[in-house]
């Protein structure tokens, strides 16, 4: 019964989907939702970018593992993130009415920054993705005896389906009752979880000491390990095409940032309920399987009743499925946008919607081959797709908008070196973080570069004011 239930709750993703279809006439419609989306399915949209598995199964994972400095990036980094964008980055980038973050590159820099900006925007996804797929076979494997890749298969094909018909239409209309729901079903078990653990005082004896310490120790070695897990999602994540996507659905420049400041003070709150959840429910019955991403979901079998378990797992699995959905659009709305464009200016507004619509198929199984081959760690995933874009293309973005020396040549470099000394750290294994190494290179390269060639600048150079 309860997998019956939850199979109705997924296929009316695809319902959905078939709506939203109709309101999709342009290639705009289908990225941007029309820039038409109101305050709360904007606010909505944008909370639910990372609201799927990491925030339900990653971060509680790691965080009755290590307390709260295990966590930093998740959910801490993220709620910067969308902080930032709302206070330093929606409004530049929305008054230049572009689909891309390559289109503010080409307008900014010119057409080589804006093509290797989308060679590096694309792959970035795919761990991301990948995390978001393991997720749904985790999830589904605690209610049926069946493989986890074949779990993993026919959701993918769930969400694909659905983002084929409706794009960000369809990813807004379900993130908005996903949201309330997922948050109803958690709340309610956190309740029922707080009244059988006895309160913070119970919680706190039981906890090693530092669980809840917040700053880690006074040394070199633990402030930079700290400093890298805020910034990977709390900056990282800013020059990514789902979240730009998100924030710039909104029908307004003012609901913009007001979505993406609400987005964030709810990531910041509600994103601890899976926290509570996975600490009591590891203080209560340490009998649980041992890998803790399977934690909230044992939980719900073992505490909810019938109807908490399909309002939560139909809720949590159409959750991921729509996170899966906007990171599957995003890297292909680029390919499409300033990849098959730049080769093909002259490409119709139809035929560029074919091809983003192929991008997706194509991409989602690249995703699927990776989900089922690489390591499971979710929370991993997630911080190696966001540390991508910030060593390449976070420091040529901000320095765009904010740095009126920054030129092509800076550009180029910023992102290309950037890249090159994170991917060496990476494989040196460096003492430090190698995500600070490759911020220090890439910013270090954006200066110098723009400095030694003083290139003259675009006419319609965007700014900040």
């Amino acid at each position: 019964m309860l997998l019956l239930l939850i199979s109705l709750y997924l296929l009316s993703n695809v319902a959905v989907g078939a709506w939203a279809a109709r309101r999709v006439t342009s290639a705009q419609d289908f990225v941007l939702a029309g820039r038409r989306l109101p305050l709360f399915l904007a606010a909505s949209v944008t909370f639910a970018t990372w609201f799927g598995s990491e925030t339900i199964m990653g971060a509680p994972a790691m965080f009755v593992e290590g307390g709260v400095q295990a966590v930093i990036e998740e959910p801490f980094g993220s709620s910067l993130c969308l902080f930032l964008v709302g206070a330093f980055f929606a409004r530049p980038l929305y008054r230049l009415n572009i689909t891309t973050f390559s289109d503010y590159f080409r307008i900014r820099f010119g057409r080589s920054a804006e093509l290797l900006s989308a060679l590096m925007v694309i792959p970035s996804y795919f761990s991301w993705i990948a995390a978001q797929l393991v997720a749904i076979g985790i999830v589904l494997s605690v209610v049926i005896d069946v493989p986890r890749e074949y779990c993993i298969i026919a959701s993918a094909t769930i969400v694909m389906i659905y983002t084929l018909l409706g794009g960000m239409w369809s990813i807004s209309v379900t993130d908005f009752f996903h949201n309330l729901i997922i948050i109803l079903a958690m709340l309610v078990l956190g309740v029922m979880l707080w009244n059988d653990v006895g309160g913070w005082e119970t919680i706190q004896k039981r906890t090693p000491t530092g669980f809840f310490r917040f700053f880690p120790q006074a040394t070199l070695k633990d402030w930079s390990t700290y400093i890298a897990a805020w910034i990977t999602i709390g900056l990282g994540s800013i020059p990514q095409q789902d979240v730009f996507q998100r924030v710039m659905a909104a029908k307004t420049e003012d609901t913009s940032v007001r979505a993406s400041f609400l987005a964030s003070g709810m990531y910041l709150t509600i994103a601890l309920i899976p926290l509570f959840i996975a600490l009591s429910a590891r203080l209560l019955h340490p009998d649980l399987p041992k890998d803790n991403q399977l934690i909230i979901p044992n939980m719900v079998m073992r505490h909810g009743n019938l109807a908490l378990q399909v309002l939560f797992f139909g809720a949590v699995t159409s959750a991921i499925l729509s996170v899966s959905s906007g990171a599957i659009l995003a890297p292909a709305t680029v390919f499409g946008e300033n990849v098959v464009k730049f080769f093909r200016p002259d490409l119709s507004d139809q035929a560029l919607l074919a091809t983003i619509r192929w991008a997706v198929v194509v991409i989602t199984i690249i995703c699927v081959g990776m989900s089922t081959v690489r390591d499971t760690n979710i929370f991993d995933l997630v911080g190696e797709s966001s540390a991508f874009s910030l060593v390449s293309l976070f420091v040529p973005l901000t320095a765009g908008i904010y740095w009126k020396r920054a030129n092509l040549t800076g550009c180029l470099w910023s992102m290309g070196v950037g890249f090159v000394v994170w991917v060496a750290c990476l494989w040196l294994n460096t003492n430090y973080e190698p995500i600070l190494w490759g911020l220090l290179a890439s910013i270090l390269a954006m200066v110098l570069g723009s400095l030694i060639t003083r290139q003259r600048q675009p006419v319609n150079q965007p700014t900040a004011l």
